[in-house]
């Protein structure tokens, strides 16, 4: 995420939970929030010197598609522009394409979340959460090799005793990578004799966890499925991992040179989290000690 996407996303966040908690969930520096805030030209200021070559070109190529005006702009002009930044001056100036775009048609599952409506959100209408009865998962970013590459963390946190479960680190956020994060988080739960079927995954509507892929799974293993109505505001607990996570260990992450650096320290410091870490909401003692007093002191030990 650039700087100017971040100081975007605290712009939006900063009124519900102040400027402080919003910087450090985007990680910017107040002194960058304060320079982009007096200093920083508008996005269209910017790029004002290009909206007539972007005009020309959909005046005499009303079909071109991004790639295509791309092309246009670096052999014609000599301007070597970013797809992403010539795909929203179109959208910010208005100078929408004109061709065609067939949007996919609305999964079978997506269908049946949009017909539920707020009844999708089995979370929100729980009055009590047991130890066992929910979890919650979602994609985060890591940003490593000095900030140079990233990857994608997917974490599965209990509601009441905060253990991650399983996790899995990958180059992207699909399916492959949930289910491999599914697929320890079962591991644990068989090890810990924790029963799982039947136990509450909530996350937020993203087209992994909306896809069949990752719905048949989940359905195969009797878990039941509870989606977010608001995005990350209605999935606060994950968002909170997450947030103290990446801070907590943003410097190690940074000097991991490739992904499989990352994936073990990651792994290390998971298990500290679960293992060594002393959690406010737990009374000040950890995940496992946790589980141990609650569940486990009856099966002799862990």
């Amino acid at each position: 995420m650039s700087t100017e996407e971040k100081v975007s996303l605290v712009s939006t966040i900063c009124e519900e939970y102040g400027l402080n908690k919003a910087l450090e969930v985007a990680e910017l520096p107040k002194s960058s929030w304060y320079y982009h805030r007096k200093h920083k030209i508008s996005y269209e200021d910017k790029y004002s010197h290009i909206r007539p070559y972007l005009e020309e070109i959909a005046l005499n190529h009303p079909f071109y598609g991004i790639p295509r005006i791309t092309e246009e702009l670096q052999i014609n002009y000599a301007l070597n522009i970013n797809h992403k930044v010539i795909q929203r001056l179109l959208q910010k100036w208005g100078l929408s394409l004109q061709q065609k775009i067939r949007s996919p048609k609305p999964s079978a599952i997506y269908k049946a979340i949009r017909a539920a409506g707020k009844r999708v959100n089995l979370v929100a209408q729980m009055e009590q959460k047991g130890l066992f009865e929910v979890v919650y998962t979602d994609f985060t970013e890591l940003l490593y090799a000095n900030g140079t590459r990233k990857a994608y963390l997917m974490s599965i946190i209990g509601h009441e005793c905060k253990m991650v479960f399983g996790w899995q680190v990958g180059h992207q956020a699909n399916t492959s990578l949930a289910l491999a994060a599914w697929l320890q988080a079962k591991k644990t739960f068989t090890r810990l004799s924790i029963p799982f079927q039947g136990i509450i995954m909530h996350h937020d509507q993203d087209p992994v966890y909306t896809g069949y892929g990752w719905v048949n799974q989940l359905i195969k293993d009797k878990v039941r499925i509870s989606y977010t109505l608001n995005g990350a505001k209605d999935n606060p607990e994950m968002e909170s991992f997450n947030g103290r996570f990446k801070t907590e260990n943003r410097s190690l992450f940074l000097d991991a040179n490739n992904i499989e650096e990352l994936c073990e320290i990651v792994s290390n410091r998971i298990d500290y989290y679960n293992v060594d870490r002393r959690h406010s909401s737990l009374n000040y003692i950890s995940p496992l000690l946790y589980l141990k007093q609650n569940h486990l002191a009856h099966l002799g030990g862990f």
